[in-house]
């Protein structure tokens, strides 16, 4: 049985940090993409960053780029989203998901969510300006 766990979470002021993980079970690790999804109610899901740990290649939004970064632990199947300076904007639901996909996707908007079979709950991120 395939699971991620995502986690790390929680509410923070503007400008801080906070460091997500999503831990993967039941895939093999190695060939798999992991990316990271941002949703507010009444919006539609947003890919914000994706990591191949094919080949190592990432990919981030516009929105998030230069302050979030990935990182991949395979001892650990465990994909970090580091996200730094954050903004309210940032204040979202996100959730990790994973399959044997390319990171990033050949064209806009470059993660889609409907390529990756496999989902994580949500961790809620609050950013208080």
């Amino acid at each position: 049985e395939v699971q991620l766990q995502a986690s790390g979470g929680g509410l923070v002021q503007a400008g801080g940090s906070l460091r997500l993980s999503c831990t993967v079970t039941g895939l093999t690790f190695g060939t798999n993409t992991v990316a990271w999804f941002r949703q507010v109610p009444g919006k539609e899901r947003e890919g914000v960053s994706c990591f191949s740990n094919r080949d190592g290649s990432t990919f981030y939004q516009d929105s998030v780029k230069g302050r979030f970064f990935t990182s991949s632990d395979n001892a650990k199947n465990t994909v970090y989203l580091q996200m730094n300076s954050l903004k309210s904007e940032d204040t979202a639901v996100y959730y990790c998901a994973a399959d044997n996909v390319v990171c990033p996707s050949p064209g806009p908007p470059y993660i889609v969510d409907f390529l990756y079979d496999y989902w994580g709950q949500g961790t809620l991120v609050t950013v208080s300006s």
